[in-house]
């Protein structure tokens, strides 16, 4: 059974830095596209940062870009989100997506369908 594990939320005050983490289990995706996604309250789901299968391939939503950094440790079997220079709207439950497929490019990494499974979630809350 694939679980994916999101950790690392919590309450920080605006300025402030978390590290999300995203352990799989059940199977590897060292050669998937992973993703982590966000959705406050009364919010649809929106893209945060992706990486692609190889690890060389990131993309970034505008909103983020420069401040948070997508990595991955194929050993672990996890996939970080490095978020600095925390802003109130940054608040949100953060999700981490895993592609079913491996080896596989895609035009985007952007949207929510590519993805098969999903974690729980983690709530960050950034207060001003």
């Amino acid at each position: 059974q694939v679980q994916l594990v999101e950790s690392g939320g919590g309450l920080v005050q605006a300025g402030g830095s978390l590290r999300l983490s995203c352990v799989a289990s059940g199977r590897t995706f060292s050669r998937n596209a992973m993703g982590w996604f966000r959705q406050a309250p009364g919010k649809e789901r929106e893209f945060v940062a992706a990486i692609g299968w190889s690890g060389s391939r990131t993309e970034y939503s505008v909103s983020v870009k420069g401040r948070f950094t997508i990595t991955r440790d194929n050993a672990k079997n996890t996939v970080y989100l490095q978020m600095s220079s925390l802003k109130p709207e940054d608040t949100a439950v953060y999700y981490c997506g895993a592609d079913e497929a491996s080896n596989t490019d895609y035009f985007s990494l952007r949207s929510a369908r590519l993805y098969d499974y999903w974690g729980q979630g983690t709530q960050v809350t950034v207060s001003s």
